[in-house]
């Protein structure tokens, strides 16, 4: 477990505290809240410039074989497999 420390003008750390916005449950869940949030907008943003392109070629089945295979042998590669 990790302890974060924080500097708030004491007016507002009293205010939060009297709220119970600083119990580490509370912060936990919004710091999780946060983080998908921003998962999700970053996701939103890259499904948004697909649809804005243009459509990528077709591709046959044995060109996705292909590309397939050569991407685990990179990463085959890069693991010193």
């Amino acid at each position: 477990m990790t302890t974060v420390q924080i500097t708030l003008p004491d007016a507002l750390a009293e205010q939060a505290e009297r709220a119970g916005l600083l119990a580490p449950e509370r912060v936990e869940k919004w710091l999780r809240d946060e983080l998908k949030s921003g998962a999700w907008e970053r996701l939103t943003t890259v499904m948004e410039r697909m649809e804005a392109g243009p459509d990528p070629a077709e591709m046959s089945p044995e060109e996705v074989a292909f590309e397939i295979r050569k991407m685990r042998a990179e990463k085959r590669a890069s693991h010193g497999e």
